[in-house]
């Protein structure tokens, strides 16, 4: 098995060599954790065997065990070590990025899905999916409007339309954004096509794929993704569109998409052939181009709008050292009061981080405090 492996590497690293030399790009190496799926690990492998022959400059590493497959393929037992094995391949830069069904991002990082949408087979992209741009949701929406537009960019878009899904708070979201256009922030509005028009989507405009950037909240995006690429199985399997996207935030240098563990081998396909692209499109650069011209044109100053006065509380409060890694999620604190809850969290001299979990916003622990700051949450409130 290991010299299969060996001759595999060997022959993958020639074929590259010599799709140098006659002066075609470098395959972007994509690996891909296939533990955790509701279909197995048998849809992951046929997933990623479908991306070889869809996407040819994309080559895939899976991650995983009991897979049958003749991809390169990388033991792991279960989650946590294929998780462990994703980030050592991406740091060492073995791979260019990565495919997985979760992953805790820091705050500041939201995913960009991208659907097919079934009025008129268009294709769009939902900022964003899974993540927290902000604890607010306002400005997390501004945030991720800046998002979409800088994964459009990496995908070659010139012009991509802006979109706002017509929930809570659009309103002042466009507000907010016009106001970044007033200050030199240049981008096209996307127009409804029911008859008052304007930016604000409606949900036939999120059937019709009228913007090419819908602007949402995380969860309401993570709601249409399931929806639209689940909607021709009953629920069962999703099998349309890209996935929930590469996570994007400033200075975020990890290239990491998200599937559901409920992606069909289509979906799998797309989102891997999705990340290859963020590769050679260089979503890192633009990322931090159109973050970086945001805040050129007034980005701080119009957030500054919606900071709430009780966010600011304690912020002097810094986190003690982190000494072990947080893989821990402790659930059910509310998004309005969770920033206070981390620091008091630190105010105990135990270290806890933000992050976004499957269903919403999470404190992040090492193991053996987990324990501890679930007794001080509920102490104090929190749960």
């Amino acid at each position: 098995m290991a010299s299969q492996l060996v001759r595999r590497m060997v022959a993958e690293t020639m074929e590259e060599l010599a799709d140098l030399m006659e002066g075609n790009h470098r395959k972007a190496t994509v690996c891909v954790t296939a533990v955790g799926s509701e279909h197995g690990p048998d849809e992951l492998a046929r997933g990623a065997e479908l991306a070889g022959r869809s996407f040819p400059n994309t080559r895939v590493i899976l991650i995983g065990s009991g897979l049958s497959t003749c991809l390169t393929v990388i033991e792991a037992g279960d989650e946590k070590e294929a998780h462990g094995k994703m980030i050592e391949l991406l740091d060492k830069g073995e791979a260019d990025a990565a495919v997985t069904m979760h992953y805790d991002f820091p705050v500041g990082t939201a995913t960009v899905g991208r659907l097919v949408t079934p009025g008129t087979g268009r294709e769009m992209l939902v900022a964003t999916t899974t993540g927290m741009m902000d604890s607010g949701r306002v400005a997390a929406m501004v945030r991720s409007a800046v998002a979409g537009l800088a994964v459009a960019r990496t995908l070659g878009m010139t012009d991509p339309r802006v979109g706002i899904l017509n929930v809570d708070g659009a309103v002042q979201v466009q507000r907010m954004l016009d106001d970044l256009r007033t200050r030199g922030y240049g981008f096209t509005w996307a127009d409804s096509r029911r008859q008052d028009g304007g930016p604000l989507m409606r949900g036939n405009d999120v059937l019709m794929g009228t913007p090419d950037v819908l602007v949402c909240d995380s969860l309401s995006g993570n709601l249409l993704v399931k929806l639209l690429s689940a909607m021709t199985t009953g629920g069962s399997c999703e099998i349309s569109g890209y996935g929930y996207g590469p996570g994007v935030g400033e200075g975020l240098d990890r290239c990491i998409g998200i599937i559901s563990r409920a992606s069909g081998a289509p979906v799998i396909a797309n989102a891997i052939g999705y990340m290859g692209q963020m590769v050679s499109g260089g979503l890192a650069a633009k990322a931090a181009d159109e973050f970086a011209r945001a805040g050129r044109h007034g980005l701080a100053e119009v957030l500054a709008r919606v900071s709430r006065p009780d966010a600011a509380k304690d912020q002097n409060v810094s986190p003690p050292p982190m000494k072990a890694p947080t893989t821990r999620e402790v659930r059910g604190v509310d998004v309005l009061a969770i920033e206070e809850a981390v620091r008091e969290v630190w105010r105990k001299g135990i270290f806890a981080s933000l992050g976004m979990g499957c269903t919403g916003p999470v404190i992040m622990v090492a193991d053996d405090d987990e324990e501890k700051v679930v007794a001080i949450l509920k102490q104090q409130g929190y749960l």
